[in-house]
């Protein structure tokens, strides 16, 4: 059996847990630079308030209806998930952590009431951490979303054991709701007479395979019962690693753009030794704003092969600053910018060459130091100089609530009154 753990409306939730007076009250979180809504309380959702939609055009409702609004807070939500997923440890030691605010976790060996053994689960975390969950439990992964699904709409844990059960979780799972199925499958599938799980599960394993390849026909299966997606315990390492950030507002001026990437390309450097690896290509694009009225959309990007995989800040750096140099085009006002890095491979796997010779060790020093040093005293605490100081190019954030769980100057203050 497994168990699929997801927080409800993750963001708002993590704000409420030191905001109480936000309990019950429509809330929503935006996007990078205050733009779109990203997540939604289930009382800013009754006003009608979609997913993803700019939030310049409901400012009126959302002023009309008092509802509070709230610029993303990355580093209190990933120290919240953080939290969870170590809570779910105490609960199993096989744990698959599927997004910042799902995991699946393997139940063998449980021999007690599944239902029971999910509202322990939950009141826990609930407790410990003040998140809400749902969990939906089966003998698939798949049949563990459905099960979540209709978890969330009744009373937070729903249990699939029985034959009937599963009948019954299909048949009222449109087929668009199906962990899989994206929408031109769903299209696909409808035209057909396919409107829900079991009428997919009921389509002949030669159709699914002619149309939906073996990924559908192992989905049908996963349907039916038979496990066939395993637990992913151990994240594999990334194929590629992108930092990409729209400006707060258009800019110009290269030597703040140069900031920016330089920002952009030491994180991306510090993702690939956090999990041991090196990159080979380097990736530098900019573009203008899609939606301006004013100025024709452009984007430009370059790659730049290294001679020498490296994960060093200075080396990934001054490759994008390169790169940036050739792509960029004066008198134009840029929106945004990001770097990516690819063709990873392990740091103790690296493909030396005849005629570039780094002082790897010395490098490898370098970065420690600066990893620790930032890990003790803050983000970007010790940097490049060409990263600078400028905050015209940084994302607006006019409504973020405090780091109440990263910043000693931001806890919260607990008064007697």
């Amino acid at each position: 059996m497994f168990a699929l753990i997801d927080c409800n409306n993750f963001y708002v939730s993590c704000e409420r847990i030191f905001n109480p007076l936000l309990e019950g009250v429509p809330v929503v979180v935006l996007s990078n630079n205050d733009g779109c809504i990203i997540s939604r309380s289930n009382e800013a959702k009754a006003l009608g308030l979609k997913m993803g939609e700019p939030v310049f055009k409901r400012k009126d409702l959302i002023a009309q209806q008092n509802v509070r609004v709230y610029s993303s807070n990355y580093a209190l939500y990933g120290d919240i998930s953080h939290r969870v997923m170590n809570t779910l440890r105490d609960f199993s030691p096989f744990i698959e952590i599927y997004s910042i605010d799902e995991a699946f976790i393997d139940l063998k060996g449980i021999r007690t009431d599944f239902t029971i053994y999910g509202q322990n689960i939950r009141k826990t975390i609930q407790k410990d951490i003040g998140m809400p969950i749902g969990i939906g439990i089966a003998p698939t992964k798949s049949l563990a979303k459905i099960a979540n699904r209709i978890a969330k709409k009744r009373t937070g844990v729903f249990a699939i054991e029985t034959e009937n059960q599963r009948l019954w979780a299909l048949a009222n799972t449109p087929v668009e709701d199906i962990w899989g199925v994206g929408r031109r499958y769903a299209i696909l599938l409808k035209k057909h007479g396919v409107n829900t799980a079991l009428d997919f599960t009921n389509l002949s394993t030669d159709w699914i395979r002619r149309h939906m390849t073996v990924q559908g026909h192992r989905l049908k299966e996963e349907l039916r019962g038979k496990s066939c997606i395993d637990l992913e315990t151990i994240m594999p390492p990334k194929k590629s690693i992108a930092t990409t950030r729209a400006f707060g507002k258009k800019l110009s001026d290269i030597e703040v753009i140069k900031e920016s990437v330089s920002s952009h390309a030491t994180t991306c450097a510090a993702k690939l030794r956090k999990q041991k690896s090196v990159a080979r290509f380097v990736t530098i694009f900019i573009h203008t704003d899609p939606f301006s009225e004013t100025q024709k959309y452009v984007l430009r990007s370059i790659t730049v092969t290294l001679p020498v995989a490296s994960n060093s800040d200075s080396i990934i750096t001054k490759a994008a600053i390169n790169g940036l140099k050739k792509v960029f085009i004066p008198n134009l006002l840029y929106k945004k910018a990001g770097v990516i890095v690819s063709e990873i491979c392990p740091e103790n796997a690296i493909q030396q060459n005849l005629f570039e010779h780094y002082d790897s060790n010395k490098l490898n020093s370098v970065s420690k130091v600066t990893d620790f040093l930032n890990a003790k005293y803050g983000k970007s605490t010790v940097k490049l100089a060409v990263q600078g100081n400028s905050r015209d190019w940084k994302v607006k954030q006019e409504k973020k609530s405090p780091a109440y769980t990263t910043r000693w100057d931001e806890i919260i203050e607990v008064r007697n009154l």
